[in-house]
This record gives structure tokens, sequence and C-alpha cells, in this order.
């Protein structure tokens, strides 16, 4: 979010390709750090990607409540602390970090057009327009970071993301006020799109606090990414409310791309994750397996420890190079 009109540079390492090569083209500080509705965490990490530190720091109750409007921070001095303690467990942190915000806060579109220019000071303010009517804040009030990628008829699509200047200098002070300064900013459920598969379409179904992410991608496209404040969070929501909310951006796809889901990856779902695996594999006939869990074989030792930790975003990142 901090890095406008990122264009891919690089290969990405992580499975799913176009997004990774995204996410890579960015600046990609050793330290990512995670602000989750009830958490913030933090990792180091080495060119070998090897783990040099990490915490998880709780965050008390109506510390921090998501929004693309309304102010997010609701108890400033619980959230300076709570990331202070965080900051303080991982040894020889650089300044510079790359910070992981909730999907509420970053809006993810995805755009059709004929022609789009090539040069960033012509593209934003045509994304602003574009966008203007889609979002409920002042478009021109936000930081704004896009890629393009080949829609499913060849045609130019675009990948805008964009959140509200205010609400991300919300999140990013506390961290600032500890010498760590963020230089880029991204929702988590992008920052966790390398974990997913290239092969075929992949649906990613993925909690966080009471935030469900939608995304379907195929090959190297984004198809569709979408996020709903739920009822309730992960640990009391009913299946049939999550299946309501996943179906018509599966029968988007179908209909769009004319082809079926090959595989479900689910995560945020903690120690109720067997009861929603068992739920979507009935409904939706094809494997569900937790986020990464393909991968985990591939993965670094002190990968696999975030991974089961559910700090998938911040193994996402390491995998399309944090040096």
């Amino acid at each position: 979010m901090s890095v406008t009109g990122a264009t891919p540079t690089a290969t990405g390492r992580g499975p799913f390709g176009k997004i990774a090569q995204w996410i890579n083209a960015m600046p990609h500080p050793t330290c990512v750090c995670e602000v989750a509705p009830a958490y913030v965490a933090a990792a180091r990490w080495s060119s070998a990607q090897s783990l040099g530190g990490y915490g998880v720091e709780v965050l008390p109750d109506a510390t921090l409540q998501p929004s693309p409007v309304e102010p997010n921070v609701l108890n400033a001095e619980n959230y300076r602390a709570t990331v202070a303690r965080l900051l303080r467990q991982i040894p020889a942190r650089p300044p510079s970090i790359a910070l992981l915000l909730p999907d509420e806060v970053v809006r993810v579109f995805i755009l059709s057009f004929e022609t789009f220019p090539r040069k960033a000071d012509e593209a934003a303010p045509l994304l602003r327009l574009r966008l203007k009517k889609s979002v409920p804040f002042d478009v021109e009030d936000t930081t704004l970071s896009w890629m393009k990628q080949v829609g499913r008829t060849g045609n130019t699509e675009v990948i805008a993301a964009l959140a509200r200047k205010e609400i991300v200098r919300e999140y990013e002070q506390a961290f600032e006020a500890e010498g760590a300064s963020p230089g880029v900013v991204l929702s988590s459920s992008l920052a966790s799109l390398p974990l997913l598969e290239s092969q075929g379409a992949t649906l990613m179904v993925r909690m966080s606090g009471r935030s469900l992410a939608t995304v379907i991608v195929r090959g190297d496209a984004l198809c569709v990414f979408r996020t709903t404040d739920m009822s309730a969070a992960a640990e009391t929501l009913e299946p049939q409310s999550v299946l309501e909310e996943i179906f018509p951006s599966v029968a988007y796809f179908q209909d769009t791309w004319g082809v079926g889901i090959d595989r479900v990856r689910i995560a945020g779902f903690a120690n109720r994750s067997d009861i929603f695996r068992a739920a979507i594999s009935h409904e939706m006939k094809c494997p569900v397996e937790l986020l990464g869990e393909g991968a985990l074989h591939t993965l670094p030792a002190d990968a696999r420890t975030l991974m089961n930790q559910g700090l998938e975003p911040l193994v996402g990142w390491m995998m399309n190079g944090a040096s």
C-alpha cells in the first residue's frame, strides 16, 4: 500500500505467480508485523528464510475495531503498549518493517480496462475516478497500489488495493514510536496469497476476527477477492453462515470462467477447522485443506512453526523475498 503502482519485476518464490510477483516487487524488509483484531505478531526473516525471532502479543479487548471508514484504534494506550511488548521480542530488528493490516481496512478491486496507462501519474487518477463510487470514503485521501493481469478473455484487468490514509496512520504510529518504520503496508489476506497453488482454481476461505475473506485464484489470475463482516468470530460462527457467504462468489466465478473450483484452502478457524473443513467439503465436493498444508513439506521448519500458530500472513510474506 505504501508502494504505488508496483510492477512485477521478479519471479515470486511462492506457488502463486503474478500476485507473488506483485508482492515481491514491493520493498521487502526482513521484519514483518501483522495487526489482527485480537493480536499483533511479528517475525524477522533472514535471506535464507530462517527465523531470526518472532513474537505474538494478545490485544486487550476493545483495543481495535477494524473498519474501512471509522476510527480503528479504540484504546491507543493499550495498542501502543502491546506493540512495544511485541517489538521487544524481535532481536536485531531493522528500522524498516512490512506492516500487514486487517482485511477490512484495505479494499481490493478487480477492474477491467480496454487500455491502461503505463505511467503511474496517469494510472492513479484513472483508478481513483473509476473507484469513486465503489468505496464509502474519499478516494483522493487514500493510499493506492495496483498491478495488471490478463483477464479471462485476454482483456486487461487491474487489481487495485486502497485504504484511507488516516486509518493506515492509526496503525503505523505505534510502530513508529518504537523506531519501526513501515516501508510497505498490505492486507493480511493479500500477503497470504503466495501460499496458494497456481494449478487450476483455488478458493481461499480465511477468517480474521469477524472478517471473512473469500478469494479465488486460477493460474496466475486473481478472480475474486471479497471480504464480509460476519455476525460472530470463528469460535461461535455456524458453518452454514460461511457457506452462504462464499456461494455467491463461487457461482460468479463458475459463470464467468466456465470452470469449477478444484480445491479449497481454509484459515483462521482455529480449533474448529475440522468442523468447517467437513462442511465446506460436503457442499463443494472437492478437497479442503488448511491454507499452506500442501506446501508444508517444502517450507523451512521455522515457517512451519508459524503456520501451526495460524500466522500464515507472516509466512506468505517470507515466501516472496524478505531480505
